[in-house]
Parts: C-alpha cells; structure tokens; sequence
C-alpha cells in the first residue's frame, strides 16, 4: 500500500527549502509513496526537474496574505487527492497549508520550519501555536531553529531534526582560470566567494566592509557575491562609497555555482540568522574553507577549528584576520577543508534526509 503525500510550499524559487522539497520528492520510492507538489503562491524555476520526474504539480494562485479564495482552492485541491498525510513547508504554506489540510479531513498533518525567524510578530507566533496543536510533528533541519520556536511557545518535542541532504558533486568541468575568467577577476588574484540572496538576513553589508579590510592588507584578493535580491542597489552604492571592484565585486544569479566553488581560496557567509544553509553546505562538499558568523544554524555545520572558522556576528575585521591567516598557512586551510567535506559525506546526503522523512511518514 502506497502512502499519499502531498507537499506543499508558497513557491519554486531558487531558494534553499524549495531545493530540499524537491529532493525529497524527486526521491522518496515510487512503490512506496505516491507525492504530489502543491504551490501556494506561483511556480518557479525548481518545477521543472519535479515535473520532469513526474511529480505532478499544482499552483493555487493565492494572491495576497489573507486570500480567503486560495483556501478555498487549495481546500477543493486536497479533498481531490485525498493525501493521508500533508507536509507543508515555511509560514504561508504552514498557515494555509494546515487549515486547508484539517478542513478537508487530511488524517495526518506535518509542518516545516527551515529557519530562525526573527522577523516573526506575536501575531504570527500565535497562528504557529494554534496550528501546532493540531500538528503531528515539525521538520527542521538545525537544533537553532527548534530551540528558536521552544522560546516561543512550540513544545520542543513536536521537532524532528533532518539535516539537509546534498547531491554528490559532478567531476569538475572548468579550470581554475576558466572560473575567474567568469567571474572578471585577475588571474592571479585571491578568490573568496560568498552566495545567497541579497537582503538584510545576509548582512553583506559586513562582508563588504570585510573585503576592503583584506584587500587593503594584502592587496591580492576578490571577493565575488553570487545572488540577486531587494538589496542589490543599496548595496552596490554601499561597495561603490567604501571599497572598489577589483576588491568587491557583485556578479549576479548564476547558474555554474557548482563550478565556480572548488575554485575559491575561501568562502563567507555573515548571516544573523540561518536554518541550514545550503551554500555552506555545498561549499564544504566542494572543499573550500569556510569562515561563518557564529549562529546556531552556522554551528550545526561549522565544528570551530575542525570543520571551518567562526566569527562574532558583525565582526568584520575577524573576517578579515580569519582570512588572511588561512591564506597565509595553506596547509591549515587544506585540514579544515578535508575535515568539512568529510563530514559533509557522511551526515548530509541525500539518501539519509529522504530515508528520514520517509521513516516519519510510515511512522505517521
């Protein structure tokens, strides 16, 4: 007998939740689970690949935050597909997702929370403990996150850690030269990458600053940021006031991330808060030294002086001292570096985070 589980999120973009749902759903065994994708809000890029594998997948249209049509809808959705169990994913599908599921009668409902969110008023915290109580349990993929929810009212309990789980790497496809040609950065200078959405949770703000901080010392190093976002023109008049391109330099969306990263000296990430960041995650596999503010989503990966370095938070110039002291003993980098892909095989594959939530939902 084939469990019926329908997963839904507000959208497909290209963030790092919306890449998690699509493993789990492009992997979980077809004699075992019959899945069925539901986006809230609209499509996006991810939809392909789920589709591709044939995964079907809905869109709802919902259209603004209180649309009463879209719960209608995703309401009418579910009672068609009758799922024995729903798993929605981040707090508008959390919301509509566990009110639509409980109204149409869904036996068995399950929510996710991917990140801490300070952003969060009582009035969200209050929705989140109303429908937890008709929860069966909460996926999370860092101890952070579970104990963030704990301080506000969510039994601990209710959270099930699965760390995120990560593809095996391809062969590398490009050279060295290749990368920084892509890049526009100088042959012979340092490369330190930094990957994510441009706003405020991000503070690239620091990472600027960081790079002028070790570009004035040793005068050979970039650092490229590889996204796009609300911030991009703060932020590019921000670099333009305190640093230069030949330090700091914005290089957009990408799709060769995979290609670019073993080809980094470093990598940075200064969030003030995170769940489990997959360009962490992704960088480790890769073999680039991470240096990482000291967060508990960043600790869930980051073992200080085993696996990576960590920074105060809004430290800048320990960025900068971190960093060039890496650079200065290669051979210390190179330990860091092997340790985190090590650990990064071991603990975060694919194959353990489908297994996971595949235990729970024959548990469930």
């Amino acid at each position: 007998m084939t469990i019926r589980v329908a997963l839904i999120i507000p959208t497909m973009d290209r963030g790092g939740a919306e890449k998690q749902l699509c493993l789990l759903a492009e992997n979980l065994p077809r004699d075992q689970f019959e899945v069925h994708v539901i986006l809230l809000t609209r499509d996006g890029p991810r939809s392909e690949p789920l589709r591709a594998a044939g995964v079907p997948v809905s869109v709802i249209g919902k259209r603004f935050k209180s649309d009463p049509g879209a719960l209608l809808r995703l309401r009418r959705v579910l009672a068609g597909l009758n799922p024995d169990i729903v798993h929605t994913w981040l707090f508008a599908a959390n919301s509509f997702g566990r009110a639509a599921a409980r109204w149409a009668k869904v036996p068995r409902i399950i929510a996710s929370e991917r990140c801490v969110d300070p952003w969060k008023t009582d009035a969200h915290f209050w929705i989140d403990r109303r429908l937890a109580r008709f929860t069966e349990a909460i996926t999370t993929n860092s101890s952070g996150v579970r104990d963030f929810y704990d301080r506000h009212g969510i039994d601990a309990n209710l959270f099930r850690i699965i760390p995120n789980g990560i593809e095996p790497r391809d062969a590398d496809s490009i050279d060295r030269d290749e990368a920084l040609s892509r890049l526009g950065v100088a042959a012979d200078r340092r490369l330190i990458l930094a990957v994510g959405r441009l706003w405020p949770q991000k503070r690239y703000r620091d990472l600027i600053w960081s790079g002028e901080l070790i570009g004035t010392l040793r005068e050979d190093t970039t650092l490229v940021i590889i996204g796009d976002g609300p911030q991009r023109g703060e932020l590019l008049r921000h670099r333009d006031a305190v640093s230069v391109p030949q330090r700091v330099r914005f290089a957009g969306d990408r799709n060769d991330v995979a290609e670019l990263l073993p080809h980094a000296d470093l990598f940075w990430i200064a969030s003030e808060y995170e769940g489990q960041s997959n360009a962490v995650i992704e960088a480790m596999q890769a073999g680039v030294p991470v240096i990482a503010s000291d967060i508990p989503g960043n600790r869930d990966l980051i073992i200080a002086n085993q696996t990576g370095r960590l920074v105060p938070l809004g430290d800048t110039a320990d960025f900068a001292r971190q960093s060039h002291d890496l650079l200065e003993n290669p051979d210390e980098a190179k330990r860091l570096s092997e340790a985190a892909a090590r650990r990064i095989a071991t603990e975060f594959t694919v194959d353990a985070m489908v297994r996971n939530h595949a235990e729970l939902y024959q548990r469930a």
